[in-house]
């Protein structure tokens, strides 16, 4: 009967799993929505033997093996292209582990040797009528990340959350500041992570989820981001190859994180505009110093954005731009867009960006500071970081391109600085 649970994708045999094995969560869910995530992640509930399963497994199929949860007998076997956990069920039978999940669409089991399902809660048919509806209260209050679990949950597939659990949501609110903050960030980065996510955001700020952590959050972030989601729009119909490289970031990260500029761009709309307050947020949220470097960058090009909104910006004012973004210029270029600067005036400086030896986007060096120290028989003080700055201001402005013209311009300049 449900002939698209069959194994064929396993990394493993079935032959391997005990007949007590049943598949649950998200992997069940997915397959009845008939979704095709990239990477295999499979949940497994055991009867008994969890642990030993698992390492059994990873012995016989040469794959990682690691203890998630020594006390709830949770342990975890890693293929090249996919997880496979195993946990002890929890309580008296499958049905009573169920009943202990989070929303009905995740209390589903599949049994692969019958091929039967098994469902006490009605949460086939929620996914029919794309609601996620809470299992019970206590089991919320059980996990309260499970209250921003359900806006993200929603967004990633589309559904609506069932008024009720919306309502024990916001009983429950304030409840969240005892979660560990890794994991509430995990949760708001895959809402900012998804166009559908911005959806979510209203409610969010309703309930007051997080005001804890994000005092700045307010409906005017909320106008900023939906803006935000309009220029990646606009971005895809121009510039289509461009507007793929912001959804992700230009170097390599592990799987599993939801790091791109999109996201970058949107979490600097929930923040304070001033850096200094931003980086206390930021670093109380526990983002990484490359995360928070692109959304301090952004804010700190907000006075040059301004001046874009009035005029192109001068050949100066757009080398000074580059050298604050560096590699973050995508995430500020998404940014001039929101804000209604015109695309006539922000492509030309992708194009900067994306041309490797534009001198104004990505200029060389023309001479460092020892070299001015020898050429001009000066010592470190003042007058050598005045010096650098002019060069910098020459270059900027196109007087100057090498570094033999630096050295000319230099010997020229000394007696006025």
């Amino acid at each position: 009967m449900y002939s698209l649970f069959l194994p064929k994708t396993w990394p493993f045999p079935i032959e391997l799993l005990p007949q007590s094995a049943h598949l649950v969560g998200g992997s069940v869910r997915d397959q009845l929505l008939q979704r095709q995530p990239s990477y295999l992640d499979l949940d497994f509930v055991l009867s008994h033997k969890a642990v030993e399963t698992a390492w059994d497994l990873s012995q016989k199929c040469d794959a990682g093996f690691v203890v998630l949860d020594e006390a709830r007998q949770i342990a975890r076997v890693v293929f090249d292209q996919a997880t496979v956990d195993f946990a002890q069920q929890q309580g008296d039978s499958l049905e009573a582990d169920l009943r202990r999940r989070d929303f009905t669409i995740n209390a589903i089991a599949y049994h692969p040797f019958s091929q039967t399902l098994v469902d006490p809660l009605g949460g086939k048919d929620d996914i029919a009528i794309k609601t996620l509806r809470m299992v019970s209260p206590d089991n919320l209050a059980a996990d309260p990340l499970r209250l921003m679990r359900a806006y993200r949950q929603a967004a990633q597939l589309g559904f609506t959350i069932e008024a009720r659990t919306q309502q024990t949501i916001g009983d429950l609110a304030p409840q969240l500041q005892q979660v560990a903050i890794e994991r509430v960030r995990s949760e708001l980065d895959g809402l900012l992570s998804v166009p559908a996510g911005t959806a979510q955001l209203e409610a969010i700020l309703q309930q007051r989820l997080l005001q804890f952590c994000l005092p700045h959050f307010t409906a005017q972030s909320i106008q900023q981001i939906e803006a935000i989601d309009g220029a990646i729009a606009q971005l895809k119909s121009l510039l289509p190859d461009y507007a793929s490289s912001l959804e992700a970031w230009l170097e390599p990260v592990a799987t599993g994180f939801h790091r791109s500029w999109v996201k970058a761009t949107k979490l600097s709309r929930l923040l304070a505009t001033e850096s200094a307050i931003a980086q206390t947020e930021l670093s109380n949220l526990s983002y990484s110093r490359t995360e928070a470097q692109v959304v301090l960058t952004l804010l700190k090009a907000q006075p040059a954005l301004n001046r874009m909104q009035a005029e192109a910006l001068s050949r100066s004012a757009q080398f000074f731009l580059f050298k604050l973004a560096e590699k973050n210029f995508p995430a500020i270029s998404l940014l001039a867009l929101s804000q209604g600067i015109a695309f006539s005036r922000v492509e030309p400086m992708i194009a900067k960006f994306l041309d490797p030896a534009n001198p104004i986007a990505h200029p060389q060096k023309l001479i460092t500071g020892h070299e001015i120290m020898q050429q001009l028989d000066i010592k470190p003080g003042p007058q050598l970081g005045a010096l650098i700055k002019s060069v910098e201001k020459a270059q900027a402005t196109g007087e100057i391109s090498t570094k033999a013209q630096a050295i000319s311009w230099l010997s020229q300049q000394q007696p006025t600085i």
